[in-house]
């Protein structure tokens, strides 16, 4: 096994039905998407974008950046990006995020290395223009249970509080505890140091998960011009201000995802269901679904109420306190940026895809949709396990029980395939059908009923010798199931469960530069990257 391969995602097994087929161009999935993720698709998005979004725009746009980055230490490169952004030639390439405690899961990073690193691919295939890497911080996301913990060699470290409103203004004031709990599982290293002040620096020094986040991600991105915007601003959103007024009054949004999933859910799951109104109200500590009800609009779970007259002047003096939900966020995103793709996960996309019609109808321009990066990453002693059993990449990406069986099979020095027996027993009963042919017809429904019985009783004793053989190389079995743990927690890809900080201790400040040099966003293909012990 190479040190650094690559498989289809369409071969892992691990993706949905609609993320393959939108990698596959299927035809079921025309009319809901743009322009695809390929260098012609970016030429003609670029031509699109180019006209829809205005020097006024960049400016206020440059503006909030370059006061959200008052207070944080840069590098040329970044405020260059920012000062770039003023140019009409100069266009962003965005992921988003939540703010997930110490970063959250491993795809956290491969999101934003598969948007620096298409920003520096456009930039070569199209030098007369500039790209931007954009990570859009979730910070009015207000779900505290899915960012309070990351984990770590197997162990979660959580963030155990009380939490309303907007996860991205939360006072990180309590996490000394957090603190402790990571610094009694990491090692005594250099890099386990670095960690545990990267922690320090990031969540002790500043006062909310906005500002820890954001200080968090430059550091581990420093070196590439990546460009952290939070959208919980009140000029952005005064931008947004027309957009907004729309869904109170016309409710666009819902009638146009509604139609469209009407004819996506012929194919595939529905990901995401709009609302009548798909905003929440935000104060304080305070976010809450609006909704329409008796000719008035009500915040839920409190006594506050408009008319649409004030509601609309609650928009107009206080655009800050209105706040896109997940299904209008990217409408959002889109208006306040130049952007020509966004990068997210299957899931991200699946939701992306309800949304076409509704941009055309608010007269947006629809980014292109990119899978991001995914990556296994293995070390050498593991590298060495998987060769020894003769685990090929494909095999690697099998649930563990699929593989335990596998192996087993191919490894067994008797074959556990009955299929020889079956076809047998089907000629034998064939012959028996024919004989019914001539006789009354209630035999022929006992000839089906003992071949049906017969059958299952063979695979039955195939179970059962398969089980007999997993018994006999028990020790195989073991190690086979433990080399799939460490790379599989919970069967699920090791991108969704795992920490960079378990990686980062052993490779240091070389991880992050080795999945940058290693990743190609426009391949299209799951990375399998060996990191030396």
């Amino acid at each position: 096994m190479d040190n650094h391969s690559t498989i289809p995602f369409q071969k892992t097994g691990r993706f949905t039905a609609i993320t393959c087929d939108y990698l596959d161009n299927n035809k079921s999935l025309e009319g809901f998407y743009g322009n695809l993720p390929d260098l012609k698709g970016f030429e003609n998005q670029i031509a699109k974008k180019k006209t829809s979004f205005s020097l006024t725009s960049r400016k206020l746009l440059v503006d909030v950046l370059q006061k959200q980055y008052v207070n944080l230490k840069t590098t040329d490169k970044t405020k260059q990006n920012i000062q770039l952004l003023l140019n009409e030639n100069t266009f962003t390439v965005t992921t988003g995020h939540q703010l997930n405690l110490f970063s959250g899961p491993l795809y956290f990073l491969y999101k934003i290395v598969s948007a620096i690193n298409l920003a520096a691919k456009l930039k070569s295939e199209f030098p007369e223009h500039n790209f931007v890497p954009i990570y859009w911080m979730a910070t009015e996301d207000h779900d505290f249970e899915e960012i309070k913990f990351f984990n770590y060699k197997s162990n979660q470290i959580s963030w155990e509080r009380d939490a309303t409103g907007a996860v991205g203004r939360l006072a990180t004031k309590s996490l000394d505890g957090v603190l402790e709990q990571f610094l009694s599982q990491l090692g005594m290293g250099e890099n386990a140091k670095y960690l545990i002040e990267l922690f320090k620096r990031s969540y002790i020094d500043h006062q909310n998960l906005t500002d820890a986040t954001r200080y968090l991600a430059n550091e581990l991105f420093v070196d590439y011009g990546l460009v952290i915007l939070d959208g919980d601003d009140k000029e952005l959103k005064r931008e947004f201000i027309p957009y907004v007024k729309d869904e109170l009054v016309n409710q666009n949004c819902f009638k146009e995802v509604s139609k469209t999933n009407k004819e996506l859910g012929k194919n595939y799951k529905i990901q995401v269901n709009p609302r009548e109104i798909n905003l929440f109200y935000l104060d304080n500590q305070l976010r809450e679904r609006i909704v329409f009800e008796d000719g008035e609009y009500k915040v839920l779970n409190t006594d506050i109420v408009f008319s649409e007259k004030e509601i609309l002047e609650e928009v107009d003096n206080h655009p800050e306190k209105f706040s896109p939900n997940v299904i209008i966020r990217p409408l959002y995103e889109e208006v306040v940026l130049p952007n020509l793709c966004y990068i997210g996960g299957g899931g991200e996309l699946a939701y992306w895809f309800e949304l076409k019609s509704y941009f055309e109808n608010q007269q947006i321009p629809f980014p292109i949709l990119l899978l991001r990066n995914s990556v296994l990453l293995v070390k050498e002693k593991q590298i060495k396990k998987l060769q020894k059993l003769k685990i090929s990449i494909e095999d690697i990406f099998l649930n563990k029980n699929d593989l335990v069986n596998k192996k087993i099979k191919e490894l067994s020095d008797i074959p556990i395939d009955f299929t020889r027996q079956r076809n047998a027993i089907k000629n034998i009963f064939k012959d028996l059908k024919d004989i019914s042919n001539c006789t009354d017809m209630s035999f022929l429904g006992a000839v089906e009923a003992q071949q049906k019985k017969q059958l299952n009783g063979l695979a039955n004793l195939e179970k059962r010798l398969l089980i007999a053989q997993k018994r006999k190389m028990k020790d195989v079995v073991e190690r086979i199931e433990t080399l799939h743990n460490e790379l599989f927690l919970n069967d699920a890809l090791q991108e969704r469960n795992t920490n960079f900080s378990e990686f980062y201790e052993d490779a240091g400040d070389e991880l992050i530069p080795k999945l940058v040099s290693g990743l190609d966003p426009l391949k299209l293909e799951f990375d399998v990257i060996v990191l030396e012990n």
